[in-house]
């Protein structure tokens, strides 16, 4: 494997057109790979570039105009021939693209195995000379070591500092989402479903994360929901996962004004579209606000041990709510990582409603 450095010289070959991006990270990375997506096809003249994501994940992007084709990444099931069988299918249509470039964008040990499988010419990945192992160096024809970064907000430069290496770089560093008419019909059937037809305009919001670590309390969030009613006269959408449904219907139904419960009701691609329609976006650190950000939705994001620096959306509609603790961000899971953050528990809604304000101000 070649090394690549500040202090190479290496250029990508003139006749590279189809390129495959691989990216195997949650919901917020995809989004945050957007513009180094335009950046490789604006950098490459004539290319066509393809995405691979988590399965479930490609809705985000099915309608980006940069992007040629996407590859779900899924988990096979049944006996060991039937996995098999679904894998190699699944690889044959990968090698029948005859891509000319693979860039894996992280260091997990599937993206490799997809770099290699691909029998692209030109396997790019990070490189660091510790922490993984051997073998994975055979998987790959360069291995880029990334410069400083040159963005110090959002996590754009995560995708950048590798491709920048090799002659691919761009300053369009915001995320950015389309939603497709189909998807934009479909969501007005579910406002119709769920009665929220009635009203002009809501807010959404995501109070739970993956992460407990990241959440606020339910009833601070319920305070922020009725607050929003009797300030603004603006109902609530919570959004959510499936498997957060049965937390967010507990929630709304201690609410005594209009919010309406959204978790798992929609897919990832209609997600989008819905929080392109709201007037604001307002949510802990999970995949909310960077779909929100990446529609062109306002919003307001409650950060605590997470770096609020790395991951919160950027312009100046986008802002970030921070406890007032020395030790914010720790960058860890929870105090000590024990999973619970004194300094959320610490986060007032006095705090929450005055940053909302400000957001709701703006015309």
């Amino acid at each position: 494997m070649r090394i690549i450095d500040s202090s190479s010289t290496f250029k990508l070959p003139g006749s590279v057109r189809k390129v495959l991006l691989i990216q195997l990270g949650d919901i917020g990375d995809v989004v945050w790979t957007t513009p180094s997506i335009r950046a490789v096809k604006n950098s490459l003249p004539g290319s066509k570039v393809s995405v691979m994501v988590k399965d479930g994940f490609g809705g985000l992007l099915e309608v980006d105009p940069s992007i040629e084709s996407i590859f779900e990444v899924k988990s096979y099931h049944g006996n060991l021939f039937h996995q098999a069988t679904g894998q190699l299918s699944f690889i044959r249509e990968l090698r029948a693209q005859h891509f000319d470039l693979v860039v894996d964008l992280r260091l997990g040990d599937r993206g490799a195995f997809m770099s290699f499988a691909s029998g692209a010419p030109i396997r790019v990945t990070f490189y660091q000379s510790w922490g993984l192992p051997r073998w994975r160096w055979f998987f790959f024809t360069h291995g880029v070591v990334p410069g400083p970064s040159v963005y110090t907000r959002g996590a754009t430069d995560q995708s950048l500092r590798i491709l920048r290496e090799i002659g691919i770089d761009t300053k369009d560093i915001i995320p950015k989402l389309w939603v497709s008419d189909t998807v934009k019909k479909r969501v007005q059937e579910i406002l119709t479903g769920e009665k929220m037809d009635r009203y002009n305009r809501w807010i959404t919001i995501n109070p739970y994360s993956r992460w407990t670590y990241k959440e606020w309390s339910d009833p601070k969030w319920i305070d922020i929901i009725q607050w929003l009613w009797k300030e603004f006269a603006m109902p609530t959408i919570v959004i959510g996962s499936p498997d957060e449904n049965s937390k967010v219907e507990a929630l709304i139904r201690q609410c005594t004004t209009p919010a309406f419960n959204f978790a798992g009701k929609t897919t990832l691609a209609e997600l989008a579209g819905l929080l392109k329609l709201s007037h604001l976006h307002i949510g802990v650190d999970s995949a909310g606000p960077h779909i929100a950000a990446a529609t062109g939705t306002p919003t307001v994001t409650i950060y605590g041990p997470s770096s609020w620096q790395d991951w919160a959306p950027v312009g100046e509609q986008h802002r970030v709510v921070l406890p007032d603790m020395d030790c914010v961000p720790c960058k860890k899971k929870g105090c000590n990582h024990s999973g619970r953050s004194l300094c959320l528990k610490a986060l007032s809604t006095d705090s929450v409603k005055s940053v909302i304000s400000e957001i709701m101000k703006k015309p």
